[in-house]
């Protein structure tokens, strides 16, 4: 299969990509820098940003499914779906946040007094994203949301899968690795079982 990762350089990205290609996956990377994308093996390179969707819809073409990890304040949702439309992809898979889930108190996880507020822009478009998305019909997409905490770990290809409800493990810790959440979302790009649906990641 053909995948686009766009942020393919970062934390994430850099995980889905030792993820697709273990997986045997033609893989894509694209980012705002050829120099750390260039640091990735085994991918071709484009380089493009969803706020050029032309150029962007260039460096789409010819994928079979198109992964974001780009950060939401940085972007107009729109233009990441019209470069979506003009490349003919015929599937978009984004990266979440957890803010936009709902909180076991109720309510969502960003709206809680405990959420950072430097976090709260990010979250806020996260939602905005996640809204879009939930209002386009021409165009099938995912939305993985991580738990509260994301940071790297290990691989262990074992977790529990969720919906619209931050996961909880039995000692009260949200949490999941990016390695992980790459073993999810290439799961998803393989299955398929989530489509136009938001769902999440924990352990």
């Amino acid at each position: 299969m053909k995948i686009a990762i766009i942020g393919a350089a970062g934390n994430v990205g850099r995980r889905l990509v030792a993820e697709a290609l273990s997986r045997r996956h033609e893989v894509t990377a694209i980012g705002r820098t050829r120099t750390r994308l260039e640091e990735l093996a085994n991918v071709t390179v484009r380089i493009a940003t969803i706020g050029d969707p032309d150029a962007l819809a260039e460096a789409l073409a010819g994928q079979d499914a198109v992964i974001s990890t780009v950060r939401f304040v940085d972007y107009d949702p729109q233009n990441l779906l019209s470069a979506l439309r003009k490349a003919g992809a015929p599937r978009l898979l984004v990266v979440g946040g957890a803010g936009s889930l709902t909180s076991p108190a109720g309510g969502l996880v960003m709206d809680g007094p405990n959420f950072p507020e430097a976090a709260l822009p990010e979250a806020r478009a996260g939602g905005k994203m996640l809204e879009a998305l939930r209002g386009t019909e021409d165009l099938d997409w995912s939305f993985l949301s991580p738990s509260a905490i994301f940071t790297a770990g290990a691989r262990t290809g074992e977790f529990r899968l969720g919906q619209d409800d931050l996961l909880i493990d039995d000692g009260g810790k949200s949490h999941i690795s990016y390695e992980d959440l790459a073993v999810a979302m290439l799961d998803e790009v393989e299955d398929g079982r989530h489509s136009r649906m938001r769902f999440t990641v924990g352990y």
